[in-house]
C-alpha cells in the first residue's frame, strides 16, 4: 500500500468497531453508527468511509434496508480498505489471529441463523474471501522483496 496511506489504515483500524458502543447506537448497525459518530466528531471523510464500509458492510446494509444511509459515505476499493477488512476478518473477538473461514463461522454463530449477517452471508463470503486473497497475495509479494529493496539482500 502506498506509504502515505499506512497511517490512515492504522487510524481507521482503531475505531472501526466503535459503533458497537451502546451510547453511539442509532440504527443498530455498527458500521453505520460508528461512521455517524466519527463524522459528528469531525474525523476525516475518507477514514469515516473506511469505517462505514469495512468487512462487506454494504451487503448487510442491504438486508437491513440501510444501503442508502450507508451510501452517504465514500466506499473505497483498494489496498487500504482491503487491509482493514482483512485485519478485521483475521482477528477473533479475543484478539487472537484466526483464519477468515473460522472468523466467518464465528460471526454466524454469534449473530444467529436468521440474522442480517447470515442473510447476507452467501454474497458477503465471496467478497471477503476475494479480499483475503488479494491481501495475502500482496503480503507474499512483500515477503519476496527485502526491505532494502535490493535484489539478493536477505536483510529486512
Amino acid at each position: 500500500m502506498p506509504e502515505n496511506d499506512r497511517e490512515l489504515l492504522v487510524r481507521a483500524a482503531w475505531p472501526h468497531d466503535v459503533g458497537y458502543a451502546e451510547p453511539l447506537r442509532d440504527s443498530g448497525f455498527h458500521p453505520l453508527d460508528g461512521a455517524r459518530s466519527l463524522e459528528r466528531d469531525g474525523w476525516p471523510r475518507r477514514l469515516v468511509g473506511l469505517v462505514a464500509h469495512h468487512s462487506g458492510a454494504s451487503l448487510v446494509a442491504g438486508v437491513l434496508g440501510l444501503e442508502d444511509e450507508l451510501a452517504r459515505y465514500p466506499r473505497e476499493d483498494g489496498p487500504v480498505a482491503d487491509t482493514l477488512t482483512h485485519a478485521d476478518r483475521t482477528t477473533g473477538p479475543t484478539g487472537r489471529r484466526v483464519s477468515v473461514p473460522d472468523r466467518l463461522a464465528e460471526v454466524l454463530r454469534r449473530h444467529g441463523p436468521g440474522s442480517p449477517n447470515a442473510l447476507a452471508h452467501p454474497a458477503r463470503v465471496l467478497r471477503l474471501l476475494a479480499i483475503a486473497d488479494r491481501v495475502e497475495r500482496r503480503l507474499t509479494r512483500l515477503e519476496a522483496v527485502p526491505a532494502t529493496g535490493k535484489p539478493g539482500s536477505d536483510h529486512w
